[in-house]
């Protein structure tokens, strides 16, 4: 019996496609080999839920959509490169996205994994999923993409972490409820944003309309702001976010006034709209910018006019901010601030 079960795993491995190998990963899963020249989306296509798409080092040309529940899409390091092709083909490419993850409304893709890959030059995201649930994107290195480097809407339980995202056009990580109507705040279930590096970008961080997430021990420098957590009018209301233990240093890039949002320069944390959440022991230093959204932490009324509400802001070091550690342009007085480390406040008396 023995014997016949070795033979038996032995025939799960089987040649996906053509010059494209596979084999065994585990008990009734497989791995497909993709080689610089092959096409990852034909392996993509060929793999069943629980099997590894392995990239070898290369540059490929194409953009890759994942609908399969239970796929780990991997390369080997940042020498695989997934760059625009010449001419878009599928509605990922004409998108203007490099790797897609796609579920729907009524079914959520599950338990996909991306890692270990550079998607760059795409004019719209370097990865985009909508409708996942427990999506995993790590070690993935996004660059000088159009809009996001890393983006995520409509989707729960993910996990976003040890991954690189610079120089793209808005935010380097963007995680939202939806882009395009507008609804109230998502629970995430408990999505985690970890041990990022966000370089360059126009925002390091977004967090849009979304409630019980966590931002914790990323490293953002260069952007034009640090992390941005957003909320609005819309029930439910953006939320129970930790942002927690990340390094916030230096983000002066300058970036021009837009049609939903003023020039930015010079920000760590802004909280805008949302309402319970807590910002603790975070590393703030030297953002210095003159927009009215300058500063270490700034909590500023939402453009809709929604006040941010029964936010904690505690055990945070904060230095060389301007114009002030901590910035409340809030009304409302239900917001604390307690036991940060800190020079110059506005209003005076916060630190």
């Amino acid at each position: 019996m023995k014997k016949c079960h070795f033979v038996y795993l032995a025939c799960t491995a089987t040649v996906v496609g053509a010059g494209l190998g596979a084999a065994p990963a585990s008990a009734g899963h497989t791995t497909h080999v993709v080689h610089e020249g092959q096409s990852i989306q034909k392996a993509v296509d060929a793999a069943a839920s629980g099997d590894t798409v392995l990239i070898t080092p290369g540059t490929y040309r194409e953009s890759v959509t994942v609908t399969t529940p239970g796929l780990t899409l991997r390369g080997v390091g940042r020498g695989v490169v997934i760059e625009p092709a010449a001419k878009a083909a599928g509605t990922c490419a004409v998108g203007g996205n490099g790797v897609c993850v796609v579920g729907t409304e009524k079914r959520k893709v599950e338990g996909v994994t991306l890692a270990s890959l550079t998607v760059t030059g795409f004019t719209r995201s370097g990865v985009y999923a909508v409708a996942t649930d427990g999506l995993t994107v790590r070690n993935v290195t996004a660059v000088k993409n159009g809009v996001w480097g890393i983006a995520q809407e409509g989707s729960v339980r993910g996990v976003f972490r040890g991954n690189t995202a610079r120089d793209n056009g808005d935010a380097g990580l963007f995680l939202a409820n939806t882009i395009s109507a507008e609804k109230g705040a998502t629970d995430t279930g408990g999505t985690l944003v970890e041990r990022n590096r966000l370089e360059g970008n126009r925002i390091g961080v977004t967090v849009r309309r979304l409630r019980n997430l966590t931002v914790a021990g990323n490293h953002l420098t260069g952007n034009c702001a640090g992390v941005f957590l957003v909320g609005d009018e819309n029930k439910p209301r953006a939320g129970k976010v930790t942002v927690a233990e990340n390094r916030i240093v230096r983000n002066n890039k300058s970036c021009p006034k837009t049609a939903r949002l003023d020039a930015l320069q010079g920000s760590g944390i802004v909280l805008t709209g949302t309402e319970d959440t807590l910002i603790t022991q975070n590393v703030i230093r030297d953002n210095a910018g003159k927009s009215p959204l300058s500063g270490g932490i700034v909590l500023f009324k939402s453009f809709v006019g929604t006040s941010s509400e029964r936010n904690r802001i505690s055990d945070n070091e904060l230095s060389g901010n301007s114009p002030a550690d901590l910035v409340d342009q809030e009304a409302a007085k239900a917001n604390t601030f307690e036991a940060n480390t800190c020079q110059v406040s506005r209003p005076a008396g916060l630190c």
